[in-house]
Formats: C-alpha cells, sequence, structure tokens
C-alpha cells in the first residue's frame, strides 16, 4: 500500500506536486511583475479562499429561537486540488451571552456515520449545564455528504437499503447481487465524488469552520462515530485541539468492519447478561426459570420464524429479522424481557398485551430550500465506511466463510455483522485510513453497557490516545453519555470548563435501577431499527 506523506495540516504532501507547483509559480511570476498581497496570498496558499469567508448568519428557521443561527460555507471537495469543485457545508451557532466568561467554540457531532449535525446546538442548549454554555459558542455542522452539506444519494430502494442480512447458502448469491448493485448505484450517482467523503476530510472541513469563526483552537464533543472523527482531528492538528470529549467510542484499530464485527462480539455477554436476570424473573416473564431456559425460548422463537415468518402486527418475521432486530436490546434487559414476551405471544397467536410503536426511519432534516435525498443517511454510511479504509475484502467468498465462523462464535448475531457489504465493491477512497496514535488530552466517556460501541471499542481508543483518560460508567446502559445524567456528567463538565483531566483513568457506577433499564436518551444519536412492530 502506498502511503502518502501530509504536511502538519493533514493534506497530502507529493514531492512531484510541488516541483510543479513552484515551477508554475516562476512562470506565473514572470508574466504578472506585480500581484496585490490579497492575490500573493492565495497563490501561496490555495486554502486561503476557505479559510478567509465570511458567513453570511441568518436565522435557521421560522420554528427555531431566532439567536439560532445557520449558515453555508465552501470546502474543496478535494484538499490535494482546492481549486477544483467545491462543497457546501452548513454550519449552525448558539452564541454564549457571557462574553466575558468565554473560552472560544465547542463543536458537536451526533455520530453516524451519516447523522447530520446541524441541529446539536439546539438540541445541546437544553442539556448541557450553565456553566459550559457561559465558555462556549455551540456550534454544529452537517458533515460533507450528509444533509444540508451536498449531501449524497445513491437511489436506493427501502430493499437496498435493508443491509443486515443473515448468511444462508442459498442466499449467498443474492446478497452478493445486492452488495454489488448499491456500490454500482452510488458509482453512478456520484461519480468521483464518493471517493472524498472520508474522516479524513471531514476533519480538514473542521479546521476550515475553526479558521473561518476566528479561532486558534477548538474544543469538541463527539458522540459515537463523532469520537473517531475527534480522534482523527487531534491526529491530523494536534495544536488546534483543546479540550475534547469523546462520547461512546470507536476503536480505531477496528475502523470499519471491526466495528461491525464487534457488535456481534459484544452482544453475546449483554445475551447471557439478560437471560440471567430474565430467569430470576420468571414469575413476571415466564419466558424460563434457568438462564438456559431463557436462552431456548428466544432460539425457539428464532428456528419457528424460519420455518415460518411470525406475523407481528402485519410485519413478517424470519429468525434473521429476530436476531438483527432484537441484538441492540438485550443490552436494556427490561425492554429485552417485554419485547421477547410480545413476540413470543404473536408467534402463539395470542392479541398483544400493549400498544406497541412502530419503527420509524430517522426523520430527514429540513434542508433550507436544498432537496435532501431520502437513502442519504444510508448513501453517507456506506460512502464513510467504505472509503475511509482500503482494509475491506474484495473477494465474495472471505465473507462467506467469515460469515460461517463468526456464526459458530457468536450464535446471535456473527454471520449478520460478517456477511457481505457494498464495501467489497466499492471504489478505494482517496487515502489509507488515519493510524491514530498521540498524546492530545482528551476525556473518552464509555458505558459499559452500550450496544453500539461495546467496553471493548471504548477501551481500545483510550490505548492509542496516551494522553486521554477514560471515565467507565459501570453498568451504565445505552448509547450516549454526557447530558444524560449520567454519573460521568460531573466529570465532563469540569474538563470543559477548567481543562482539568482525571489524574488516571477512573470509575463511576449507575445507579441499579438504571441498569435494568437504560433511560430514553435526548441525545439526538442516530440509533439502528429494533423488531418491527416494537418500539426501535
Amino acid at each position: 500500500m502506498r502511503r502518502i506523506r501530509t504536511n502538519p495540516e493533514g493534506t497530502p504532501h507529493v514531492r512531484s506536486s510541488r516541483i510543479a507547483c513552484v515551477l508554475a509559480a516562476s512562470a506565473v511570476a514572470t508574466l504578472v511583475p506585480a500581484l496585490t498581497p490579497a492575490t500573493a496570498s492565495a497563490a501561496a496558499d490555495p486554502l486561503n479562499q476557505y479559510l478567509r469567508q465570511k458567513p453570511a448568519w441568518q436565522r435557521c428557521d421560522r420554528e427555531t429561537p431566532a439567536n439560532f443561527q445557520c449558515a453555508t460555507i465552501k470546502v474543496p471537495l478535494d484538499y490535494r486540488h482546492p481549486g477544483g469543485k467545491k462543497l457546501d457545508l452548513a454550519i449552525s451557532r448558539l452564541k454564549t451571552s457571557t462574553d466575558a466568561e468565554r473560552r472560544g467554540v465547542l463543536l458537536l457531532n451526533p455520530g453516524g456515520p451519516g447523522g447530520p449535525g446541524v441541529d446539536m446546538p439546539q438540541w445541546m442548549a437544553s442539556e448541557l449545564p450553565k456553566s459550559v454554555k457561559a465558555k462556549y459558542d455551540l456550534v454544529g455542522f452537517d458533515p460533507r455528504g450528509i444533509g444540508r452539506s451536498s449531501g449524497v444519494g445513491c437511489g436506493m430502494t427501502d430493499e437496498e437499503q435493508q443491509w443486515q442480512r443473515e448468511y444462508k447458502p442459498e442466499a449467498f448469491a443474492k446478497d452478493v447481487k445486492w452488495a454489488r448493485t448499491v456500490a454500482e448505484k452510488c458509482a453512478a450517482r456520484q461519480g468521483d465524488k464518493l471517493r472524498h467523503i472520508s474522516t479524513r476530510n471531514t476533519a480538514r472541513d473542521m479546521d476550515v469552520i475553526r479558521a473561518v469563526l476566528g479561532e486558534k483552537k477548538i474544543s469538541y464533543l463527539g458522540y459515537s462515530y463523532g469520537t473517531y472523527l475527534g480522534a482523527v482531528y487531534t491526529q491530523m492538528f494536534p495544536k488546534r485541539s483543546d479540550r475534547f470529549v469523546l462520547d461512546s467510542a470507536v476503536d480505531p484499530a477496528r475502523v470499519w468492519r471491526g466495528m461491525i464485527q464487534i457488535w456481534a462480539e459484544g452482544t453475546e455477554p449483554a445475551f447471557t447478561r439478560w437471560t440471567e436476570w430474565t430467569a430470576k424473573r420468571h414469575s413476571t416473564y415466564k419466558l424460563g426459570k434457568t438462564p438456559e431456559a431463557v436462552r431456548k425460548t428466544f432460539y425457539d422463537l428464532v428456528a419457528q420464524a424460519d420455518r415460518k415468518p411470525i406475523d407481528l402486527d402485519g410485519e413478517l418475521l424470519t429468525g434473521g429479522d429476530i436476531r438483527a432486530g432484537s441484538r441492540a436490546s438485550f443490552f436494556d434487559v427490561r425492554y429485552a424481557a417485554e419485547s421477547i414476551v410480545e413476540l413470543k405471544k404473536a408467534a402463539e397467536g395470542r392479541a398483544p398485551s400493549r400498544e406497541r410503536e412502530s419503527g420509524t426511519p430517522t426523520p430527514v432534516p429540513p434542508s433550507f430550500g436544498r432537496a435532501v435525498p431520502e437513502d442519504n443517511g444510508t448513501a453517507a454510511f456506506w460512502t464513510v465506511v467504505c472509503a475511509d479504509t482500503r482494509n475491506w475484502p474484495r473477494d465474495p467468498e472471505r465473507y462467506r466463510s467469515d460469515a460461517i465462523r463468526d456464526k459458530a462464535r457468536y450464535p446471535l448475531y456473527g454471520d449478520i455483522a460478517s456477511n457481505i457489504k457494498p464495501c467489497a465493491f466499492w471504489k478505494k477512497g482517496s487515502e489509507p485510513a488515519t493510524r491514530i496514535d498521540n498524546k492530545v488530552g482528551a476525556l473518552i466517556l464509555q458505558n459499559e453497557w452500550d450496544s453500539q460501541t461495546p467496553l471493548a471499542s471504548g477501551q481500545g481508543l483510550r490505548r492509542v490516545m496516551k494522553g486521554a483518560k477514560l471515565v467507565t460508567v459501570l453498568g451504565g446502559v445505552g448509547h450516549g453519555i454526557y447530558g444524560t445524567k449520567s454519573c460521568a456528567d460531573k466529570t465532563a463538565t469540569a474538563y470543559l470548563t477548567t481543562g482539568k483531566l482525571p489524574t488516571k483513568d477512573t470509575a463511576c457506577k449507575t445507579p441499579p435501577a438504571a441498569r435494568e433499564r437504560g433511560t430514553d436518551s435526548p441525545l439526538p444519536l442516530p440509533t439502528p431499527q429494533g423488531i418491527p412492530g416494537l418500539a426501535g
């Protein structure tokens, strides 16, 4: 694999390009004897046109507060050729009302990849403590390719967006065709643009935002995928990174196929914990008096659905649907028990005992006059996870063998995680993945029972960010911590307001009641669908 050297700002540096630029500059100098200072500056650094932009701030929407402002700036599609094609970048802000205490800006990201972030300042204003809001302007943005920032779309059907596919020998050729079709549709719709929708380029966009706002450094609060984006920024721009809170962390060593596979690894202990908890409450749920009996009840339902799909409020569920849809719920033991009780009743032909919510897709954000493709969330997800790294296998048979192996290792989700994905047929991204290895100060927050970024994932980020400190919420359930009234909130607030990190990695305990059911997070984090017909 060819290694591309980068300059301190993270933009690729190629010797031949520099020589060409010098020769071109010499030729221009002979033709144009005198340049104005502004023109000379632009010739010396073609990125200046982006760094010196003046955003035209305006009220984001009639329905939002007047002080919640939005603007659109430009960024280069390809930072190696900043004079080429440009992308729109939607940004927003809520300014602090206490200028005397103001430290700077707190850039926000909700995760994904594929999560829009323009609305984040408004969401977080009601969740963050006053002391933090006094220190920072809250700044949001839709990352490149997402939402209002030149959102990508591939024209996928609803069926093509369903990517959690169990491995079955007779269906594998169909799955390969699906993966290839998605990759080809995206390539046909977006062309060369896809190669540049990557985390590294989004980090560069963040630095353009920093410059446009007139800040020497930025502070940052990122959730889920946003932790990886924040880590990449600290690697590329260490001297411009101020106070970084990385909440519910991605392990950089597992980007990105490994982060899907870690769901299978992390779910097995959560499932075991659930069977033990549910067995102790057999009088309530009647799913089994022992953990083994509870496990058998669940897998009997899966086997029944494989023979004949179970009708749950008009949704016909196969065994694979049940395994994929229930995976994340097992981290929330009470909710999982209630859900499986309802599924069991449906399997027995009995009426449900309570009303159930139907899963709903993540709402498309307001476009402010710009059309956002209906499949933008899914398209942006694949665009980033496929373009970010070059370690996706290209041989479909590798996916087949891995799916068979991991079904045996992790029966609940292993084959679904390792089955073929569109990245097998995706064109390579513009750069290799970023290697995270730095001593930049940061605070990592991690729940013990997080379904999307399991505990091992947060520990992986801590290993490579040697200047960071990790706070583990023992017994913590759910995805997303800061702003949910967690025992870790106090530490995060102290860090953002004073800059002081804990002297060592630490842990705090969640109250026993919260360990049984995760509280509904007020944070707008992208989350997976649950079992159709049940609350997602």
